[in-house]
């Protein structure tokens, strides 16, 4: 015997030692024992095999099992033909558990993969220049069963390599416009040399989802490119609200990319498949040797699936020490990818012409959603545990606790180069439950309950489907998701329920604590670290640390990111003692019953303990460093009021209307002020985000406009009384600058050296007692804002400042040269009074 062979059978044997009462069942990877029987020295050569053994000794109760039954996996990648599944005949019991694992120290992988190989160097091609072409190298498409495989991920020496795209993750450009009507993209002609090929697909940010579209047709119109789309995600994603393509002067449009075509296969690690060819086209990065390399494609969705049913649930199994690689998701080859929110996507969606439902009366939209494939499903499962595990280089979802799960647990485990959802727990809304419904089932085994999600590292992950989240739990009860590290996500770390509904339902008692989340919000933002739906009674986040929030280059509102975030429906929940550096958080439109206690930094960390506890550390060796062109934000507070315009020109929204929308946007007590055609909303900066952003998407009909662009503030610290009101009434004003760019320079100018070359201004302003003037900006549209002492007329006061005080006379008649009346006032008018 040799001493490797040696150093695995002693480690064995001390295996073998702790349970024997156990069975203990083997697997080996290319054994030559097409006939073993699972003992060590014939092991199975599939781990099917061994589980089906496994069955068998159950089914006779074999008295070797009173103990459990032990499969030893040795160390190798395993490509199993299909799922492999565990049903309810494969249950242990808590006496007599299955466990898999692998062997002390051995590297245990199943792929869901398939392997190319036979690359050779590319040499000249009609449709590639002959300075890429160089770099390129070619092998045959692969069939698995004889047919073409039309996948959508590439791995090289486990490194993920690029489908070859027309611009990299910090360098998209902006869409030019969206047409609803016609359902087409336009976009600017930013290409050299367009060509629309078969398979092309077009990737765009809106929001706080993504959407990938296949590509039907494009008609290039000079210096723009019109794009038309395949049914059904055409459709769904003109017609869906929420979230949908942005389109605004401030922040710029929607972001983009047209991806899957030879002509963009141009960069060091992308590649191409060519299915009318049927090649395969890689650019070498310079590191590798293709003759030498492993490059891994991905075949199956789901690797393993434990599924029993309400009745007969699949129990006590435990997992540990596997690796789970590979998983594919082919539905947006057929269907495209068009996403609510945490990766779920559109069967249906569209606006509502009556809005109201029976939950919510001012419900404008309905949606129907479906799930995205997980390389490990569990359903109808219990006591089942996956410990020490490793989910990577996966399509789509890493693991999937899908629904009637029960005391499961997951901890100590790895999730790295994941391209959707790292951890799913529990119901979402299914297809034939709409998304805003609250959930409470007659059956209360079909939901998942007191599951533990502990001790898991995961980062990198969310890397294609960029709205995914690290852990996401739907309608799920007394789940524990506790001392996980989360970093480098494109979304949110943590979200938890589902259905945007104050209802109280199936979720109560769920616990989230002592979570370190940090490096999260790459690309989406309507962001939070922890993010939160609907009424939870019970529902404890606690002593969590968050921190670290990427500057997203294609934000739809740049500073609409949060540490923690309760949104709609949140209720009955306790959100207390989490640690954040600055106090940046949003309660929407929240429930009754939500405790907010000692968040933000004056919290202390240091007494939580959060992250991975000490046993698990050794998991952060996983964690890379931030890569080159991403920074973090840093949090400038804005506590001076912020305002929505809508200028209605058709008087198609009332006031009331606008109120009750207001409130749905979690506005409690809309203050709306009118004139003519316009109504002001007052409110706090972030809910004036949420607004806007929501009126946008319901109402494109109207002009809407923030503002909280305050270029002018004046306030008691420039008068000798500087005591300021107890009480204060405001009026506000609006007019708008001359079209001349030059005289509105000129004007902003002015107004930053007012205090040292003008100060008889702002003396005529403490004469008046004025107590804040605020001076805004949209566009050319100015805004302004003036406080005095409550009971005092303003009309009165106001003929203050320039009483004895010419200089300001002179100061309004030269102002009076750069402004004009806003649209629809007299010739003669030019600030005009918003009226309550």
């Amino acid at each position: 015997m040799n001493i490797s062979k040696k150093i695995i059978w002693l480690t064995c044997m001390l295996c073998v030692a702790v349970s024997l009462h156990a069975a203990d069942i083997y697997v080996e990877q290319n054994s030559n024992n097409i006939t073993g029987n699972g003992s060590m020295e014939r092991p199975y050569n599939a781990l099917e095999d061994a589980i089906r053994h496994a069955r068998e000794l159950r089914r006779l109760n074999d008295p070797s099992i009173s103990e459990g039954i032990n499969i030893w996996i040795k160390k190798g990648i395993y490509f199993p033909a299909q799922t492999i599944r565990l049903r309810p005949e494969d249950s242990g019991t808590p006496e007599s558990p299955t466990r898999i694992r692998s062997i002390a120290g051995d590297k245990v992988v199943f792929s869901g993969g398939r392997k190319i190989s036979g690359w050779t160097k590319l040499g000249k091609h009609r449709d590639i220049p002959s300075a890429v072409a160089r770099h390129i190298y070619v092998a045959d498409a692969p069939k698995v069963g004889g047919k073409r495989v039309n996948f959508r991920q590439l791995w090289v020496n486990d490194k993920k390599a690029i489908r070859a795209e027309s611009h990299g993750d910090l360098e998209l450009p902006r869409i030019l416009n969206w047409d609803f009507d016609k359902q087409t993209a336009i976009i600017p002609n930013v290409f050299n040399g367009f060509k629309l090929t078969e398979g092309m697909e077009f990737f765009i940010h809106q929001w706080w989802a993504i959407a990938q579209l296949r590509v039907k047709n494009a008609v290039v119109h000079k210096d723009s490119i019109e794009v038309y789309f395949h049914q059904p995600e055409s459709k769904i994603q003109s017609e869906h609200p929420w979230p949908k393509p942005w389109l605004s002067k401030e922040s710029g449009n929607s972001a983009f990319r047209l991806v899957n075509a030879l002509q963009f296969l141009d960069k060091p690690g992308e590649w191409f498949l060519d299915e009318d060819e049927e090649k395969v086209y890689y650019y070498k990065r310079d590191d590798e040797d293709m003759e030498q390399a492993q490059v891994i494609f991905p075949y199956l969705e789901t690797i393993v699936q434990l599924e029993g049913t309400l009745e007969d649930p699949v129990s006590h199994i435990q997992v540990e020490g596997v690796s789970f690689s590979h998983a594919a998701w082919f539905r947006p080859n057929t269907h495209g990818h068009v996403a609510l929110q945490a990766g779920m996507y559109f069967h249906e969606a569209y606006k509502l012409d009556r809005p109201g439902t029976p939950d919510k009366a001012g419900l404008e939209n309905q949606a129907w959603v479906g799930r995205p494939a997980s390389a490990v499903v569990l359903k109808n499962t219990s006591y089942v545990q996956f410990q020490r595990c490793t989910f990577s280089r996966l399509a789509s979802t890493g693991f999937d606790f899908y629904e009637g799960n029960f005391r499961d647990r997951l901890e100590g485990n790895i999730f790295y180069d994941i391209g959707g959802n790292a951890v799913l727990i529990g119901k979402f809304s299914d297809d034939q439950f709409e998304a805003h419904l609250p959930y409470e089932p007659q059956d209360e085994r079909e939901v998942t309950r007191e599951i533990v999600v502990r001790n898991n590292l995961i980062h990198n992950t969310a890397n294609e489907d960029w709205g995914a989240v690290g852990i996401g739990a739907g309608f799920v009860q007394g789940v524990d998701i506790s001392h996980n590290d989360i970093s480098d996500i494109a979304y949110s770390g943590i979200s938890l329920g589902w259905g945007w509904t104050p209802t109280v339902n199936v979720m109560k008692n769920n616990t989230v604590e002592r979570n370190r989340i940090t490096r999260y919000g790459k690309f989406m933002y309507d962001v939070a670290g922890i993010y939160t739906l609907s009424a939870q009674p019970g529902t404890k986040i606690r002593e969590n640390e968050i921190d670290s929030i990427y500057v997203s280059p294609y934000a739809h509102i740049p500073d609409h990111w949060f540490y923690l975030y309760t949104d709609e429906g949140s209720a009955y929940m306790d959100v207390s003692d989490n640690w954040f550096p600055e106090n940046k958080i949003l309660k929407n439109a929240n429930g009754p019953g939500v405790i907010w206690e000692n968040n933000g930094p004056e919290a202390d960390r240091t007494a939580f303990n959060t992250g991975l506890e000490k046993p698990f550390r050794d998991l952060l060796k996983w964690k890379e460093t931030v890569k080159d062109g991403y920074t973090f934000n840093q949090y400038v507070p804005f506590t001076k009021p912020v305002f929505v315009q809508v200028h209605d020109k058709q008087q198609s929204l009332s006031k009331d209307g606008l109120a009750s929308f207001a409130k749905t946007q979690g506005i409690a007590h809309p203050q709306i002020y009118a004139w003519g055609d316009y109504m002001l909303l007052k409110t706090d900066d972030e809910h004036a985000k949420k607004l806007t952003s929501a009126m946008l998407a319901n109402y494109p009909q109207l002009t809407v406009n923030m503002f909280n662009d305050v270029f002018y503030t004046f306030d008691r610290q420039y008068c000798e009384n500087q005591e300021e009101a107890e009480e204060v009434d405001f009026v506000l004003l609006t007019a708008q600058l001359v079209e001349d760019e030059n005289k509105q320079k000129e004007y902003f100018e002015y107004h930053e050296k007012q205090f040292e070359e003008w100060p008889e201004v702002a003396a005529g302003f403490c004469q008046a007692d004025f107590q804040e003037v605020l001076l805004y900006r949209s566009g050319r549209q100015l805004l302004l804002y003036i406080s005095f002492p409550k009971g005092k007329d303003f009309a009165e006061i106001d003929t203050l400042t320039t009483k004895d005080n010419p200089r300001v006379v002179k100061w309004n008649q030269l102002m009076s040269t750069y402004q004009e009346g806003v649209p629809g006032t007299a010739a003669n008018e030019t600030w005009i009074f918003y009226k309550r």
